[in-house]
């Protein structure tokens, strides 16, 4: 079987270059050069109609993922609201302040989500102790992890990541994400049986408007996903197939 290629967007113009690229799934969001949070009211609308599975992050704020009752009562609102939209999934996490999965807030995510495919987002990735996250997540009836093997990318977090693999044996999909490209899956792919990846798959944006960077608007760290990119780390995950 070819590898599943998500893309996580935070923009229309994101959205339908990963569609053109040919990405089998999204991860909708906004603000992704804050890790992602939940998207807008127009961006879920569009993705609604999208001919791809779309999976939305619940996230309503940056930062940690301690989430307060405040936190967790606005999450619960936007799970509902993808669900009318009629999205295939939602994507969170939840932590305690030592890093472990925060069991409570996590099953109460879950129980919400009656219909809907969930993934565990890279709130995984702060876990201490691999096995008693993995069998949490696997209890809590997650579909997937998505981790970065608890480093800054995927490359990084190698060893992780293989770890990760052996523990689950197979129990519950793992999706690395975070840096992977064109130019690395294959060093990925050597070590670990990839059947699902997550990837930007973006290029730097220009800046158009230099009042608009000067007032803070429009910054050099800005980033648009590539339709070429896409296509390209799509095209490897059918060959490897």
């Amino acid at each position: 079987m070819s590898i599943l290629l998500e893309i996580c967007v935070d923009s229309p113009g994101g959205l339908a270059a990963a569609i053109t690229g040919g990405a089998d799934r999204i991860e909708l969001c906004s603000a992704l050069e804050l890790g992602g949070l939940t998207p807008t009211p127009g961006l879920i609308g569009q993705a609604a109609v999208s001919p791809i599975p779309i999976y939305a992050m619940i996230r309503p704020r940056p930062g940690n993922f301690v989430f307060g009752e405040a936190d967790i009562d606005a999450m619960l609102r936007e799970i509902d609201v993808m669900r009318t939209a009629g999205l295939a999934g939602v994507v969170f996490g939840a932590n305690l302040t030592n890093g472990q999965l925060d069991h409570t807030t996590l099953e109460r995510l879950v129980r919400q989500c009656g219909g809907l495919g969930v993934t565990l987002h890279r709130a995984f990735d702060l876990v201490p102790d691999l096995a008693e996250a993995i069998n949490m997540a696997i209890e809590l009836g997650f579909e997937r992890i998505l981790t970065s093997g608890r480093s800054l990318t995927a490359l990084d977090g190698i060893d992780d990541l293989e770890a990760t693999f052996e523990l689950t044996a197979g129990r519950i999909k793992i999706m690395p994400g975070s840096g992977i490209n064109i130019g690395n899956i294959g060093v990925l792919r050597d070590r670990i049986p990839l059947e699902e990846i997550h990837s930007s798959c973006a290029s730097a944006a220009p800046v158009l408007s230099e009042a608009a960077r000067r007032l803070g608007f429009e910054t050099a760290s800005q980033r648009q996903t590539s339709v070429e990119l896409v296509r390209a780390l799509k095209d490897y995950c059918l060959r490897v197939s």
